[in-house]
């Protein structure tokens, strides 16, 4: 848990502000600059893919529009999507397909209803939810850490890529111990690696 007087708190609250603020017009807009960056990476060695389902009400990245990219580059690509629990602060990464049923959970998180569970090891490129990151990588997320304990299961050379409307700050100075820094970050103008 963070602590009342976090550098992240004060990124998260100044990036979401900011974030909200893009017009849906404008959002359009963005949305497909960053798919043209991320077409610039390459793929090839990912079959299995563990995206989200962006949260409208925080205005993120449509990264269905990039999931959709790579489904029709890698015909055999299989996704997955998060399940929380909650009580745990823990996620189960669950296969999706065109009859996937979906849900909002208690936080207005859209997720899979049921589905085939996926090993944390079998997955090739995770799609990491992001409010701002660093040059080095350390992102600011939405506090509850479900990303880098899910991201501590997983192979080391998992692709690791978050989306963001904004160019990296320089400095995260409270990033935590257990806290697993980005491979890619896409914007509208540019990839940073790290």
């Amino acid at each position: 848990m963070e602590n009342n007087y976090s550098e992240k708190i004060t990124l998260r609250k100044c990036y979401l502000e900011k974030r909200n603020a893009i017009s849906s017009h404008e959002k359009l807009k963005l949305d497909d600059l960053l798919l043209i960056q991320f077409q610039r990476l390459s793929f090839s060695d990912v079959h299995t893919l563990m995206s989200f389902w962006p949260m409208p009400h925080s205005n993120e990245p449509n990264t269905i529009l990039y999931s959709s990219y790579l489904r029709h580059t890698i015909p055999d690509l299989q996704i997955a999507y998060p399940v929380s629990n909650f009580a745990k602060h823990t996620m189960q990464a669950v296969v999706i397909n065109d009859g996937t049923i979906y849900q909002q959970n208690k936080f207005h998180i859209t997720e899979p209803q049921d589905g085939e569970n996926i090993e944390a090891l079998d997955i090739d490129l995770i799609f990491v939810p992001l409010v701002v990151c660093d040059i080095k990588g350390f992102r600011v997320g939405y506090g509850k850490g479900f990303y880098d304990r899910f991201l501590a299961n997983c192979k080391e050379d998992i692709l690791k890529v978050g989306f963001s409307y904004f160019s990296p700050v320089e400095n995260i100075k409270d990033v935590h111990k257990f806290d697993i820094p980005l491979d890619y970050c896409i914007t509208p103008e540019s990839v940073y690696e790290f």
